[in-house]
């Protein structure tokens, strides 16, 4: 048996903030604004992975009004999620994910980022893709305001 889920997050650019994807800290002058330390990369994962059993969203197991989750390191959200999935049984497939961002550049980082993903996941590096966009200066990624993540989980359960 195998279920899909989808996820998306974004999360606003600012000032003396630091900008964590995929568990790593990417050196720029802009961080994302969030409750936790705003990793949009691991929110849209969690909300993939949920979706695809049908568990509502980080927000309703992690909402942004509880100080028990204020500047939560993501790593933690997507540990607690996994934990999840597999106490239900399920296994991850594959993980495909897009960072829609226009700066900065972030080739150089994908590979540590899915090493460190993988590693929390339990999962293989190559069961995760992370593939990088600009949004050609369109909209509020496109001007620099923020940074928008996909993702979609494939889950198959074990047997």
């Amino acid at each position: 048996m195998f279920r899909i889920g989808f996820g998306y997050d974004v999360h606003k650019l600012v000032e003396n903030r630091k900008l964590i994807l995929g568990g790593i800290e990417i050196p720029f002058s802009k961080g994302t604004l969030g409750h936790s330390d705003g990793d949009a990369l691991i929110h849209a994962i969690c909300d993939a992975l949920l979706g695809a059993l049908a568990l509502r969203d980080i927000g309703f197991h992690f909402p942004d009004s509880s100080e028990e989750f204020k500047d939560i390191d993501s790593k933690i959200i997507l540990r607690k999620t996994i934990e999840m999935i597999r106490a239900k049984g399920w296994e991850i497939g594959n993980i495909d994910t897009t960072i829609c961002l226009e700066k900065p550049k972030l080739k150089d980082h994908i590979s540590l980022m899915q090493s460190t993903l993988a590693n929390i996941m339990g999962i293989s590096p190559d069961q995760i893709s992370v593939k990088v966009t600009t949004a050609e200066t369109m909209g509020f990624v496109g001007t620099g305001e923020g940074v928008a993540v996909y993702a979609v989980a494939l889950l198959h359960h074990l047997h």
